[in-house]
């Protein structure tokens, strides 16, 4: 193991286009069920939708924050809804799942999804078996990353020493709160997110590539 990795017991990784490669466009199914879910709640036209759906997610952190706080909505129907994709792009993956399979201590799933979406990924991917937990949208009741509560609740929730953690995840603004409570952080950079600022210094280490990164580090000395 990578020395400055010595310390790491807990391994924590974001799973849409973190698990698996942006270029699959999961998200991009993703986000145009989610302006059909406004147009269909609301009666907007498709361009007042997708304005709409973006300024929650900018806002709010998801969408669903802000259809939660401003119409109510039933985040069951609205999640059920917008997972309901086609995961045929998604392909097992042996490097990564022998890369995960080595890694020492506990590891976890912490992402804004819901559970059953992420478990038919992670059975998509080879990695059913691999994670101790997901950590979901519902288990933080609705309140997602970037909010640093969520990460603290994570932390208590699986009594978790953050200095003894590491997050991977591919949208740089969801590791400043992991980095600002003391976890070791891991961007991986695969096109989904423009580059993160001048002021980068809460992300540790960058991949574009996740199972050759986690193999690197294991046979680093």
């Amino acid at each position: 193991m990578l020395a400055r990795l010595a310390p790491i017991r807990n391994w924590i990784f974001d799973l849409d286009n973190t698990l698996y490669p942006a270029r699959t466009n999961i998200a991009g199914q993703m986000d145009a069920r989610i302006t059909q879910y406004i147009i269909d709640l609301l009666g907007l036209e498709w361009p007042e939708a997708r304005t709409l759906q973006k300024k929650f997610f900018h806002e709010k952190g998801t969408t669903l924050a802000g259809l939660i706080a401003h119409h109510g909505v039933d985040p069951h129907h609205y999640l059920d809804f917008v997972h309901d994709l086609e995961m045929d792009v998604l392909e097992h993956d042996a490097p990564l799942v022998a890369a995960i399979a080595q890694l020492p201590g506990r590891k976890l799933i912490f992402t804004n999804a819901d559970a059953p979406y992420a478990t038919r990924v992670l059975e998509r991917l080879g990695l059913s078996d691999s994670f101790e937990a997901i950590h979901d949208i519902h288990a933080t009741n609705y309140v997602p990353k970037p909010d640093p509560q969520v990460y603290r609740g994570l932390c208590e929730a699986y009594d978790l020493d953050p200095c003894e953690s590491l997050f991977v995840e591919d949208m740089a603004r969801n590791l400043a709160p992991a980095k600002a409570i003391g976890m070791t952080t891991v961007w991986v950079n695969n096109g989904s997110e423009q580059p993160p600022g001048p002021a980068n210094d809460f992300i540790d280490f960058t991949t574009h590539d996740l199972a050759a990164w986690l193999h690197a580090i294991m046979e680093a000395a």
